[in-house]
């Protein structure tokens, strides 16, 4: 399955799926003063950035190291897509990365696993790998859907207050349902590569 930038950003905003975690960043910055939220926001997205490029980079080496195909990382990456999806549709609430309110959150929950989770590690690894030499175009995809995320997180008590908690749970499905076709082309392409392309 063959990606253009605009595909790319799309597949990695739902991956990341920043406006389904409104209730997590609303519950982690309770503990967070005021006036170090924004500081905190855009330290954590810079780490996930971080940890997201280095995947990015290092997809082929570590296809290699690890000795896997395109096919069966193609298949597993649907997969997991596919149980991230499921959670979506299904989630009914709860801040499940929610954080001591006398600590400020350093990496975990909110750079890793929030953001830069297995999903979206694994989705990284997924474009530069199918289609190296245009990294750059995925750099920038990336780059695009983690301002977003960012842009949601400073935001975020904000976008609830104004579009209410019931459409933030509608949205967060709605994105559920696109990334499941999302997930299910990628197993069958996986598939179909492994059965009629072996080479």
């Amino acid at each position: 399955m063959d990606h253009t930038f605009v595909s790319a950003f799309v597949l990695l905003l739902l991956v990341l799926d920043p406006f389904g975690s409104l209730p997590i960043f609303i519950s982690v910055f309770k503990g967070v003063a005021p006036e170090r939220r924004t500081r905190v926001a855009i330290r954590e997205v810079l780490i996930a950035f971080g940890v997201l490029l280095a995947f990015m980079f290092m997809g082929e080496g570590f296809l290699r190291v690890m000795h896997l195909s395109e096919r069966s990382l193609e298949v597993a990456g649907g997969v997991i897509l596919m149980i991230i999806a499921i959670r979506m549709i299904f989630a009914t609430g709860g801040d499940i990365y929610a954080s001591d309110e006398a600590k400020e959150p350093l990496i975990f929950p909110l750079a890793v696993p929030l953001l830069a989770g297995p999903s979206a590690m694994v989705t990284v690894l997924l474009l530069a790998s199918r289609q190296p030499e245009r990294v750059m175009e995925w750099v920038g995809a990336l780059t695009l859907a983690m301002l977003v995320c960012g842009a949601v997180m400073l935001l975020a008590e904000h976008i609830r207050r104004w579009i209410g908690t019931q459409m933030v749970n509608a949205i967060e499905k709605l994105m559920g349902l696109v990334l499941t076709a999302i997930a299910t082309e990628m197993v069958l392409a996986g598939l179909k590569r492994y059965f009629f392309d072996p080479s």
